[in-house]
């Protein structure tokens, strides 16, 4: 079993309270892909935090970023190199031979998991065809975090990352995924966002979507709307700041309040099991089965 020492550091950035770094002196050889904060930095686990402290070398996007996010955690005196589309080929033969000489190394990105949206998974290939040890920290991710907060369907969804930046591009992606039965989530800077929802509207119609941005940030916000009414919403308010996310909902969907949902769930009881019924208003509303059962559950509760 490894052996962890607790380590005071910094005060947090965000909250300013003291946190504590465990670190481990037997961290086996191998390559780490780590997630990081999206937003507040406390969204960094425990694990995270221990195997950056305790790895040989830390690939990551921006060694400012990133440096940043190692002070804040008071993961000090590390040897940081950049690791993107720019320097991966380079890189990728140096990194693969000093894992197999034993040393430890961790790949980050700026913010959230790692190779979603960034470079890496040709490293991960050629680190596992050779047979070295490769794992996953989890942890904070913007694509999961905008489909909780969407208010939309969330039992199939499909990430398109970003979008191409220009028009003809971008309406070529979106018709080959208009008829795709899942909710759409993709990355888009502001600037661009009021051209992207109107080429949403025009090639996958009046949908419902929701614009998410800043997310676990200070100014976090979620508008959730037509696609229409949020291009209306923006000409009039101007583009919005920081990170997007946009989620559109699937061809056909129809989002069903809470509240309707368990008017469904109480008129299926009627004549059905709980497990029934359950599955039956899954089935017509979209909302996930565990959902539909907690609640048809909570109504008979009620109901006696």
């Amino acid at each position: 079993m490894p052996f962890y020492t607790g380590h005071p550091i910094n005060k947090d950035a965000n909250k300013g309270e003291n946190v504590t770094v465990l670190q481990t002196s037997t961290l086996p050889a191998g390559l780490y892909l780590v997630a990081t904060p999206i937003g507040n930095l406390r969204d960094m686990t425990l694990r995270a935090i221990e195997v950056l402290g305790s790895v040989d070398l830390i690939l990551c996007e921006d060694t400012r970023v990133s440096g940043k996010l190692l002070q804040a955690h008071g993961v000090k005196e590390k040897k940081l190199d950049v690791y993107n589309d720019h320097s991966a080929d380079r890189m990728r033969p140096k990194v693969l031979r000093l894992i197999a000489e034993g040393q430890r190394v961790a790949l980050i990105s700026d913010a959230g998991m790692p190779l979603i949206s960034d470079p890496g998974y040709k490293l991960v290939r050629d680190a596992q065809d050779l047979g070295l040890s490769v794992t996953s920290l989890p942890g904070a991710n913007a694509v999961l975090t905008a489909m909780q907060l969407s208010g939309l369907p969330t039992d199939k969804f499909s990430f398109l990352g970003f979008l191409p930046p220009k028009e003809k591009a971008r309406c070529d992606v979106l018709r080959e995924w208009a008829e795709v039965p899942s909710t759409l989530v993709c990355y888009e800077t502001a600037p661009r966002l009021i051209a992207s929802l109107k080429d949403m509207l025009a090639t996958l119609g009046d949908r419902d979507a929701a614009v998410t941005r800043e997310l676990t940030k200070m100014f976090e916000e979620v508008k959730r709307d037509k696609l229409s009414n949020l291009i209306a919403w923006y000409e009039s308010n101007g583009e919005p700041r920081g990170e997007i996310a946009v989620v559109i909902a699937p061809p056909g969907a129809k989002v069903f309040s809470d509240g309707a949902i368990e008017e469904m769930l109480t008129e299926a009881l009627q004549t059905m099991r709980v497990k029934d019924a359950a599955t039956h208003v899954a089935e017509k509303t979209g909302v996930s089965s565990k959902k539909a059962y907690d609640l048809a559950i909570m109504l008979q509760k009620k109901a006696e």
